[in-house]
């Protein structure tokens, strides 16, 4: 295993860590939309108020990984992307400052500005990490010198929509089962039924992308089945999927949830592993696609890089880890909540 397979390895799970934390995160924040009353509401943000910072830290792992292992990956997707991550980082804006001016004055316009900028800045993000996802997966236009040379519009393709879709669902079925044991009562009830129909859809739309990608993607089916690691995914992965309506039945909503983040880990596990040794498949011609290889930075930069993260991610960890044992527990209301 030399040193591009590492970083692959390394930045794949820092991006499925991500999509575990934010994605729960993002679900909260589109159930906002559907609540009831002003304490639901203060209930869903104050669930998430102590986490979500640090949640979004795996995002900038995760981006400045590949700014540094892959330079060449990050300057073609970040140009092909580029208005989708303007978009992104607007709503990541409107909802972060949502969280410290919602309650700064008791006015119902003032709460309803700012309940929409949570609202619009949780829902916008699923949508549009799903949707590049999805074009990653079906392919870039990249020419013979590895250069996008396709439109925004192109992005917006009936797949990775599709794909888009099934983020969006994947976040709403990791958040409700995050609020059953964040919340108590009928709203724990509540979102004990919306984890189980979310799960239905999510199933649903699972098999219709699986589908729908041996059509559109079928070079990440090739030699598949070859692979252990493939097989350790899936076979987890269903596991994992059957295990959600088990705990959820059973009321061990805790457990429910590290099924949910299993599942989440492993569908991202198998895509890379499809990927596999690209970064960015070409959708014009595979050979014009960037991978581990002609894609990274120098061996010593990745060596150095390597040496640093593994410095710095055990300090991400032990945070992550502490700030999760600290507000454990249901979600309680006071006068300095949000």
């Amino acid at each position: 295993m030399d040193l591009n397979i590492i970083w692959f390895i390394l930045i794949t799970v820092l991006l499925s860590v991500y999509a575990i934390l934010d994605g729960f995160d993002f679900g909260v924040g589109i159930l906002h939309i559907g609540a009831k009353t002003e304490e639901e509401k203060r209930i869903l943000m104050n669930s998430i108020g102590p986490v979500w910072d640090g949640n979004e830290v795996w995002l900038l792992a995760g981006g400045g990984s590949i700014f540094a292992a892959f330079p060449f990956v990050y300057g073609t997707v970040f140009s092909a992307f580029y208005l989708a991550i303007y978009l992104l980082l607007l709503a990541l804006f409107f909802r972060a400052i949502s969280f410290e001016f919602r309650g700064k004055v008791e006015s119902a316009k003032w709460k309803k500005f700012w309940d929409f900028s949570f609202e619009f800045g949780s829902f916008l993000p699923p949508i549009l990490l799903g949707v590049a996802f999805g074009n990653i997966l079906r392919g870039l236009p990249l020419n013979e010198n590895r250069i996008f040379v396709g439109s925004f519009i192109e992005l917006l393709n009936p797949y990775s929509i599709l794909i888009g879709v099934l983020t969006f669902v994947i976040f709403l079925m990791q958040a409700s089962i995050y609020l059953t044991h964040k919340t108590e009562g009928k709203l724990q009830e509540k979102y004990e039924r919306l984890a189980v129909n979310f799960w239905v859809a999510f199933i649903i739309l699972y098999v219709i992308a699986t589908v729908a990608t041996l059509f559109v993607s079928k070079f990440l089916f090739i030699g598949i089945t070859k692979s252990v690691l493939f097989w350790i995914l899936f076979l987890l992965f269903l596991f994992s999927i059957i295990m959600i309506p088990v705990n959820l039945k059973a009321k061990n909503n805790k457990r429910a949830f590290l099924f949910s983040s299993i599942t989440i880990f492993t569908l991202i596990g198998i895509s890379a592993v499809s990927l596999f040794p690209r970064f960015v498949p070409s959708l014009i011609d595979l050979n014009y696609s960037w991978d581990i290889y002609n894609a990274s930075s120098t061996p010593k930069t990745l060596t150095t890089m390597l040496i640093i993260a593994l410095i710095g991610m055990p300090f991400v960890i032990f945070y992550t880890i502490f700030i999760y044992r600290v507000f454990k527990g249901k979600t309680v209301l006071t006068k300095d909540s949000y």
